[in-house]
């Protein structure tokens, strides 16, 4: 077994004057999702990546959502990006790049994404409502920002084009579970640091 398949299972906790979160993800799972935030739009998105990412997710805890949703769902990207990072260990034998182009209604998006170890985020999209029901569209970039550094994945998001916000942030989360999926699959022809440096 390659030594990055050894632990693919992770938990992480993260407790703040403003939150107080613990995520636990098994890449290796069946897509099952058991969340809350407090943030019901966040709840379904969050669903999206374990479900069409084919991994376990559970985030449970609180937030200031009295202040507002931005350190929920900017706090949750850091812990679940850690979780992340964790659960891949030396990243060995992961297929480690994905490509997914992603429809929904109107809405098409791409996400190109490299699992290698470094943080990055390119985030290309306008969203035409500020808010879906509490959520603020703004937290998307803010969320997927913070997935990316900490998880250690050089990640570009294009919304291509779309009118209904709600679709269009969707597809954001079902091309990122999409991507996540490939890219941290095991690859069964080579089960070595997918890098000619050797490390990740």
């Amino acid at each position: 077994m390659a030594t990055g398949a050894i632990q693919r299972k992770s938990r992480v906790s993260r407790k703040t004057k403003e939150t107080d979160f613990t995520v636990a993800v098994n890449l290796d799972g069946a897509g099952e999702a058991e969340i809350n935030t407090g943030l019901g739009f966040f709840d379904h998105m969050l669903a999206q990546i374990a479900r069409h990412g084919l991994v376990d997710l559970t985030v449970r805890g609180k937030g200031d959502l009295d202040v507002d949703g931005h350190h929920t769902v900017e706090d949750i990207g850091i812990i679940l990006g850690r979780a992340l990072a964790k659960a891949l260990g030396d990243r060995a034998g992961i297929t480690r790049y994905a490509d997914v182009r992603l429809p929904m209604m109107d809405a098409l998006v791409h996400v190109a994404a490299d699992f290698g170890g470094r943080g990055n985020l390119v985030f290309r999209a306008a969203f035409p409502e500020a808010q879906i029901g509490e959520f603020d569209t703004s937290l998307v970039r803010e969320f997927f920002w913070s997935v990316a550094t900490h998880a250690g994945v050089d990640l570009h998001i294009e919304v291509c084009y779309g009118d209904n916000s709600h679709h269009m942030v969707e597809a954001v989360f079902k091309g990122f579970a999409r991507a996540l999926r490939t890219g941290v699959a095991l690859d069964p022809r080579d089960a070595s640091v997918p890098s000619t440096k050797g490390v990740l």
